[in-house]
């Protein structure tokens, strides 16, 4: 009787060991699985955060040659012969490369879009894109193409020539240029071209091969306004006083205006 005691009570503790160690085995596993979500979940977050996101931003020093980007779309612009490509950033989660639309009276400094957005300056179609990398232009007659920029760069906004004909007063509007809002440079010198940096604004003639610089160094774009009085944009930028490359809340804005007739040339109205 002494012998079936022991047995019975060993056959019981062994189940008591085994249930423990059960119980601490799914105890670590599920321990394991919310780790690797809270993980999941901190880099999505991470990249989702607008202009602080890894996702985009660049190397200051990388080449177009040495990053991962796809063409996206062609687009057709109101000079019959040359046509742009997008250019974004390769495997950027869907839910960072979803572009939203343009508001037909919108400053480009406010809003997202897409490519097939409503112009709000006549003569104009805008391109808004997030981790729009480059934009490649094709001429149809010498069949030669190029980049825009040379290398890399953030482009927030470009405005190009409507391929559907507009019109101001009952007066057909042609353009015959491009406008580009981007973040080109690594001005804070931290080895990446980011929305941190100063935002640049250049004029592109049609063929793209020839650049201006409309907003002077040390300044930073903001926003934009359409005079349709005029045929005038008004730019809105704010001045890199302390020259650290970063823009401050506390550097004052100034207003440079365009016509639009002839926007090669930038003054200062205020």
């Amino acid at each position: 009787m002494k012998m079936m005691h022991i047995s019975k009570l060993n056959h019981n503790t062994l189940f008591c060991i085994a249930l423990s160690l059960s119980i601490f085995c799914s105890c670590s596993k599920n321990n394991s699985r919310t780790s690797e979500e809270q993980i999941r979940v901190n880099v999505d977050s991470e990249n989702s955060n607008g202009g602080d996101s890894l996702a985009n931003s660049i190397a200051g020093n990388s080449t177009m040659k040495q990053v991962a980007t796809f063409p996206n779309n062609v687009i057709l612009t109101g000079l019959s012969n040359h046509r742009l490509v997008s250019i974004y950033q390769s495997k950027v989660p869907k839910k960072e490369s979803q572009l939203k639309r343009i508001s037909k009276f919108s400053s480009y400094g406010e809003y997202g879009g897409d490519e097939s957005v409503e112009h709000y300056m006549p003569g104009l179609d805008i391109l808004y894109g997030y981790n729009l990398w480059n934009i490649s232009h094709y001429d149809l007659i010498t069949e030669k193409g190029n980049y825009l920029f040379n290398h890399p760069v953030l482009i927030k906004t470009i405005y190009y020539p409507s391929f559907v004909q507009d019109s101001m007063n009952k007066v057909p509007v042609n353009r015959d240029y491009y406008l580009v809002s981007v973040y080109d440079k690594d001005t804070n010198r931290d080895t990446l071209i980011t929305k941190k940096d100063l935002r640049s604004f250049y004029h592109f003639d049609a063929s793209t091969l020839h650049k201006k610089q409309l907003i002077p160094d040390y300044y930073s774009v903001l926003r934009s306004q359409y005079d349709s009085k005029n045929d005038v944009m008004y730019i809105f930028a704010r001045q890199d006083e302390n020259k650290n490359g970063m823009q401050e809340d506390t550097e004052p804005v100034h207003i440079f205006w365009i016509s639009l007739k002839t926007p090669d040339l930038a003054k200062r109205l205020y």
